[in-house]
C-alpha cells in the first residue's frame, strides 16, 4: 500500500551562497500572502532592471553591471520559487471523501 506524505510545510527556497538552506516558504501561507510576496519581488526587479536600461553603462565599472545582475537574479529566483508554491497548490486536486 502506498501512502502520499505531504510535503513538509517549509520548503527550502534555492540558494547558492550557503549550503544549508536558510530562507524558507511556508507551503501553508495563504495563497494571497504568497502572491503579494512574489508580486513584490517582480516588481521591485522589473523597476530596478528598467532604471538601469535607462542608465549610460560608459558611467559604471564592470563591477557595477555584475552587481545589477546578481541582484535582479536573487530577487527572480525567489520569485520562482515561491510561484513554484503557488502552483503547487493551485493544482492539487480536492480529496473526495
Amino acid at each position: 500500500m502506498t501512502m502520499n506524505n505531504p510535503p513538509p510545510r517549509f520548503i527550502p527556497m534555492k540558494q547558492f551562497a550557503t549550503s544549508y538552506p536558510v530562507l524558507l516558504i511556508d507551503n501553508q501561507a495563504p495563497i494571497r500572502e504568497l502572491h503579494n510576496c512574489v508580486s513584490e519581488r517582480l516588481n521591485a526587479v522589473l523597476q530596478y532592471i528598467n532604471l538601469m536600461a535607462c542608465t549610460s553603462l560608459p558611467d559604471y565599472a564592470e563591477n557595477d553591471i555584475n552587481t545589477v545582475a546578481n541582484i535582479a537574479r536573487i530577487l527572480l529566483q525567489d520569485v520562482r520559487d515561491v510561484f513554484g508554491v503557488i502552483e503547487q497548490r493551485g493544482f492539487e486536486v480536492p480529496k473526495v471523501q
